[in-house]
Formats: C-alpha cells, structure tokens, sequence
C-alpha cells in the first residue's frame, strides 16, 4: 500500500468512528482531551502583518489577497514601509512580524523581475530574508514567514532569519486542482507540493504551522486525509507547531463569490476530528474573527489557540473580517471558561528547547522574549531593576480548577506533592496564582503567625578572584574567570577584622562570608578566616563558606570531607550558607556551571555539615535557563534531605539577575524569572517544602522593597539579612543598596501589618544589648579592597 493509499485508508476508518458519534459526543472528548494537556489557557500571538507582496503566480478562485499588477503601485512594499509598520507593531507591544506573499510572482509577472533587479535581488525570497532580518534586527520583532512552496535552499536561507515558518496544506484534494475546482490553474497548490514543503521542514527542523482550509469543496473523508497526512509527518519530525483549521469566507469578485460557505457545525466537527486526531498536546487553532457563531463554540470543540491577533494591521487575507480587541477576546475567552494568554511565534514546546529549531542569533531573541513556561514575556520588570511592578489583570477570569484546589489542600495537609502537582503549581496564573499564594500564605500563618524576623549581620565576600567560570556570576574576577565589572581583590585579614569588628560594634550578631574560590586557597585559609573573625568579635557567629567552597577546602588538604567540617566547626564555623545549589539538576548545571560540584556532591556536603549538627540554610537560584520541571526537581531534592536530618534553617530563592551575566551577555538566558514566577517560586516553596522546612527568606536585595511585601504576602515569613555591604548581587546589576537598616526593615515589615522581630542566625532570640547597638549604629566607614597578589598556584584541579 503506497503512502497516499495507507492515509486514505486510515482517514476512511475515522470517518466511520467520527460518524458513528454524535457531535456533542464528538466535541466533549475533543475538549476533554485538550484539557488533558491545555488545561487553563487559550493563547494568541500579539503581531503585526507586513504583505510583503500581494502579487502571485497562482489564482485560488476564493483568493482577495493576491492581484494582478495595479497601475502605479510597486510589486512590494519598500523596506520604509516594512519598518513603519513594524515599528508600529513594537510600540503597540507586538512580538511577532507575520510576512505574508504571494508564491513566486516573479515567474509570471515582468515588473516583478525588474522590480527585484532594481533592489538586487533575483527572487522573491532573497527580498524576503533580507526584510525579515531588518525587522528582527531594527525592532526585534520575531519573524514569522509564509512564503509558499519551497526548495531546501530556500528553506534554509530563510531558517537563519525566522523563528517559524508556515505553509498550510488547504487539502490533500487533487480534485480541487481541476477546472472549475478552487486550485485550478494554481501549480503551487498541487498537494504533493505542499506536502513535500511540510516534510522538508521536518527534515529540516523549521517550526512550522500548517492547517486545511474547509469548505472550498472538499468533502469529509478528504478533510480527514490532509488531517492524517499532517500528522504522520508531525509523528515523524515533530515539527508542526500548531494546526489550523480555517473556514472559507466567500469575498465579492472572486470566482467562488456565491459558494456556500462551511456553517459552525462543520467548523466544530473538523475541529473536533483534528483534536482527536492529534492528541492532546497539538496546538489546534482556529482565527477568532471568522467564527460565524462566536468562540465558545470554538473553545467546546477543543481548540487551545486564536493565532496571531494584530492591535495594529488589518487581516490582509480576510479583510471583511477585522481582528477582536485584545481586551474583548480576553473577556470572551474568560466566559468559556479560560484565560487568553500571549504567546510568541514560536509555541511554548519549541521555545523551551531552542536549541534543536533555531539558529544562535533566534535561539537568543526567543529566550530573552519568553518566560519559564516558553509564553512571551509581557512585563518589563526583571529581578535587581528599580521598575514598578507589573499591574494585575482587571479582567474578571474563570476560578482555579478542581485539580489545582485539591493539590493545594494536599500540600496544607503537610502531605507531600509530586513533580507533576509542583509544576502544575507552577504554571499558576490569573485567578490559579492568586490561589497558590493565598494558600502558602496560610500555610506560613500556621507555622509563624504574623512575625516576620530578619538578622542583622555583616556580609564579607573577602576575594571576587575564582577559578570557575559559573556563567550566571558576575562576580568573580581573574585571569580564569569571565573578567566583568569592577577590580579583583584578596581581603587581608586585617580587613576583614576591621570589618567583623565594625559589624559587632553596629549591633551585628552574624557575619555571612563567602568568596571565589582563589587558586591559592586552601582548607587551611578557610579555618584561618574562621579563627580571624573569632579573634576580633568572639560572640559573632560565623555564617560562611558555600559547600563549593567546603568540598574545594577538604580536597585542597587531601582530608576527608567530614573531617575538614570538623575541624570548620572546632575553628568557630557556626553554620553553612546554601548557596553554589544553583540549580539541583545536572542537566542545567552542566549548561551554567559545569565545572562546580555537582548535585549529589552539594547535597553530601550538607548532608555530612547536619550529621555533625552544623545547621544550614538552602538556596535556588532561578530564571536563566531551566523551567518549572527543575524547579519542582531541586524543592524534591531539598525535602527529601530535610525530611532526614532536619538541617536546613531556612529555604532562600535567589532570582537570577541577569544584567551583567555573562550568560546573558552571550545571549544564552532569559532575562531572570518574571514577576510571577519571583512570587510563585517563594509561594511553591512554601507548599512544597511544608511542613519540613518552616522559614522561607524573601530577598530583597533581588526583590525590591515592593517586591519583597508581595512574598511575605505569598508564603515568606524572612526577610534575611540587613547585610552591611552586599556585593554580588550589586555586581550582577541590581539598583538595590547595599544595607537595609533594621528602622528600614521594622518599617517596610510594619507596612503590611506583620510584627517585625530581630532572629539569631540560628532563629533563636537576640540580646536587647545587640538590638540597641544596631539601632545606634553610626555610618559605615569605607570598605578597604586590597589588590591581591601574583597567584601562586597555577595548577588548578576541578571538583
């Protein structure tokens, strides 16, 4: 059986199965099936449509788009007009730039030739890479691009300018090529034409978007054949990123002007047969302005997407149907039941894995326009920026689903949440999110009550020269780290007396040290600084030193790593910072710090410090490259080890500040988690780790003031350190000071009606004696960086 012959057949066994239901059957196990993996959202792309060229070698009888060459109109919009329209689109908020075309008028019309000539290029598509490029690079707009049947080589010319590519198939139908048919006369729309374009970007790996048009003549069993042809080759590349289903509108002027148009029955049948047909995970999408009977027909039958929607252009090729306001289509998606969210031209599934669809330069425009789940990124506001905070939606959206409630009252209970029900948390938004935080602020209510406590400590970062080269810091500085900002230095420990000492005579009960790991570091440094800071302030305790650094310090005296936390502790060490955690998957910790300790190395290091009743606290550091999936792995990882030794103090989410990386300077992250995903993680974590770890730390060196009220709204009950000279994060570039003194953090706890209280490190009371020196303390002298020294040790060995 050749392939057209095995497609028929199937399509033929599922007309029967289709048939035999009743529609209303039909359309609940379509939606059924999309809410499997489409749960909450209906997504739309926010684009601006740029018609390249309305002039075509093809003449589809239902067509309005394409036309003859006019009188004293150009062939193609100048590279002026292209930009206007594009910029207009970037100021409307836009992310997408839509190119639509005729197929190849240059093999029909001569003006088109010359017109090509004169602006030195020989075909369409050469015009076509070239204009897509200038957007991107001129207005960063993501190009989208349906230019019609294509060569390999054309393909991959327009691979390196584009984040997607489209094609739709209209029908697997030859009938309809014949005279009197709706593709007579067309050579482009010869169907194994078009399949052949489908197939090569498979090959290829070209995102694409592909649909059938229904309702130009075909019949049933021929609208499931192009469904079943499409889907074989999603099955083999997986590249189709989402299937159309458009109902032909008869346009006057055209040949097919008095053709009977499909009615909404039709529309929901097919759209129903193709959900089923593809599964759950499909992007089955259906334009929102050519509904004949509004959208929650649209939504019943078990569509998850309106496509691209402009607040800018016209729908060029549907010009008698203008585009919903973005603000009507919210609401009506809201009344079925949904919440309409943005996406980018690239679909979630294929953002989130850049790497095997696009090109580096796409691969970096998609990651620093989407957030953790691959949706566009809709707000300015990043971890560390002055901005203000993004205003929550005013639309009215449908309440948390059933499954959502009942997970969020799993977790209240102190039962354990799976990394499924973790991510699902996650991915909470509108009304869900609200759900969430409220929840984990119970849940912090019952474990704390309304006190918000916080340490006044001293922060030392007593070297910023390191071996490694973490791509996420822009700390570290050296001859073998990524040289950033600011000069390298090595504290004498004269230095960091005087400072430890400053910080006890300012009312400080800890100081927090950590450093880079300098290639003339040992274990033996380590415990000196311990026995430095004892010496000058015997009553501080000493909060210092990553499991990094700890596992580095053990290797370097070839001792066992129990033994070097022993010997810490017995030098004055009172607890570890969580820190170097990252993120507890080595899948990512391979992409942002491959030569660190790895996962199972950092938790042994904690596991060995509880063992020898060394308290610890526990850090992520998120928004770069990972997604909620490793959220959900490193808060299992983090539970799993408290659950057994009951060590960690406190979890503290670090959001990744992006400015100065240097993995966002080469293009390879995301621009820090968004405002959401910064509440949701404290949030999460709050449910999450319930009932083993009780103190979840906001920061808000990272967070803001504002935003750190949202999180001790949202779970957190810590607002960590007032820390007298923060340096790391001010060198990734944040714009938050270096000290929050206690009056500060007395009155921003105040201000969301919480009883403000001074902790140890250890969570236990705090003398008044050191309370009343901090409330007295003076100005902080200026800071001493001393140059280092030539580096010894040019061998380096690696954890």
């Amino acid at each position: 059986m050749n392939g057209i012959a095995k497609i028929s057949s199937g399509a033929e066994d599922l007309l029967q199965k289709f048939a035999a239901l009743p529609q209303a059957e039909l359309e609940h196990q379509a939606a059924t099936l999309r809410d499997s993996a489409h749960p909450d959202l209906i997504t739309y792309s926010r684009k601006v449509f740029i018609p390249l060229t309305q002039l075509c070698r093809d003449v589809c009888h239902y067509c309005t788009f394409a036309h003859p060459p006019r009188k004293g109109e150009r062939a193609f919009l100048t590279a002026d007009e292209i930009l206007k329209v594009a910029r207009d689109g970037a100021e409307a908020g836009c992310k997408e730039a839509l190119f639509t075309l005729g197929d190849k008028p240059e093999l029909r019309y001569q003006m088109v030739r010359r017109e090509l000539a004169e602006m030195g290029h020989a075909t369409t598509l050469s015009y076509l890479a070239d204009m897509a490029a200038l957007v991107h690079r001129e207005t960063g707009l993501l190009p989208h691009l349906n230019p019609g049947v294509l060569t390999r080589e054309d393909m991959l010319a327009l691979r390196k300018v584009s984040v997607s590519q489209g094609l739709m198939l209209e029908s697997l139908s030859e009938r309809l090529t014949q005279k009197g048919m709706a593709h007579h006369g067309s050579p482009d729309k010869q169907p194994a034409a078009r399949l052949e374009t489908l197939r090569l970007a498979g090959e290829l790996a070209v995102p694409f978007t592909t649909g059938i048009l229904i309702g130009i003549g075909e019949t049933r069993l021929e609208r499931l054949e192009s469904l079943v042809a499409i889907q074989e080759l999603q099955a083999r590349y997986g590249h189709i990123q989402e299937v159309i289903i458009q109902n032909f509108r008869a346009k006057p002027g055209t040949r097919m002007a008095e053709a009977p148009e499909p009615d909404l029955n039709e529309l929901r049948w097919t759209i129903a047969c193709a959900r089923l047909i593809f599964g759950p995970e499909m992007n089955i999408q259906a334009p929102p302005n050519l509904s004949p009977g509004g959208l929650a027909p649209l939504v019943g039958a078990g569509i998850n997407d309106w496509g691209g929607v402009s607040p800018v252009t016209p729908d060029f090729v549907n010009p008698e149907a203008p585009w919903p306001h973005l603000d009507a289509l919210a609401r009506d998606t809201a009344a079925c039941g949904k919440r309409l969210s943005e996406r980018l031209a690239l679909y979630p599934a294929y953002a989130r894995t850049p790497k095997r669809w696009l090109e580096p330069a796409m691969e970096t425009a998609i990651l620093q326009a989407s957030d953790a789940d691959g949706l566009a990124r809709t707000e300015d506001w990043s971890p560390g920026t002055v901005l203000a905070l993004p205003v929550p939606e005013s639309i009215a959206l449908p309440a948390p689903r059933g499954e959502l409630l009942r997970t969020l009252a799993k977790a209240e209970a102190g039962e354990n949440l799976s990394e499924a029900e973790i991510v699902s948390l996650f991915q909470a938004r509108g009304p869900a999110f609200e759900a969430v935080c409220q929840a984990a602020d119970r849940v912090r209510a019952e474990m704390s009550g309304d006190v918000i406590r916080y340490v006044v400590n001293r922060n030392i970062n007593y070297t910023n020269i390191c071996y490694f080269r973490c791509q996420f810091c822009a700390f570290s500085k050296g001859k073998m780290s990524e040289n950033l900002r600011g000069r390298p230095y090595d504290l004498k420990h004269e230095e960091i007396a005087r400072r430890v000492a400053e910080g006890w005579q300012r009312g400080a009960t800890e100081v927090c040290m950590q450093g880079g790991i300098h290639p003339d570091y040992s274990g033996q440094t380590y415990l000196d600084i311990c026995r430095t800071v004892k010496e000058a302030a015997p009553d501080m305790h000493i909060h210092a030193f990553s499991p990094l650094e700890v596992w580095q310090g053990a290797e370097t005296l070839g001792i066992p790593l129990r033994d070097f936390l022993a010997q810490l502790k017995g030098a004055g060490l009172g607890s570890l910072p969580g820190t170097a955690a990252e993120i507890l998957d080595d899948e990512i910790r391979a992409i942002i710090c491959a030569d660190k300790i790895n996962t199972r190395q950092w938790l042994e290091v904690m596991e060995t410090a509880h063992s020898l009743g060394i308290k610890t606290t526990s850090t992520i550091m998120y928004g770069h490259v990972e997604t909620p999936n490793h959220w959900a792995r490193h808060l299992l990882r983090l539970r799993e080890l408290q659950a057994r030794t009951g060590g960690f103090t406190e979890f503290v989410p670090l959001p990744f500040v992006h400015m100065e990386a240097p993995v966002y300077l080469k293009g390879q992250a995301r621009k820090g988690p968004t405002y959401r995903e910064a509440i949701l993680m404290h949030a999460v974590a709050r449910l999450a780790l319930h009932p083993h770890i009780s103190n979840i730390q906001t920061s808000w060196v990272k967070m803001g003031p504002e935003g750190a009220k949202a999180c001790l709204n949202a779970g957190a009950n810590d607002l960590g350190g007032t820390l007298m000279n923060e340096t790391i994060t001010r060198s990734a570039g944040a714009s938050w000071g270096q000290e929050m003194p206690p009056e500060e953090m007395d009155a921003l706890i105040a201000s969301i009606d919480r009883t403000p209280e001074r902790r140890s490190t250890l969570y236990g009371p705090v003398e008044a004696e050191r309370i009343g020196a901090s409330l007295a303390a003076g100005p902080l002298m200026e800071t001493i960086n001393n140059p280092p020294q030539r580096i010894k040790n040019t061998n380096i060995n690696h954890a």
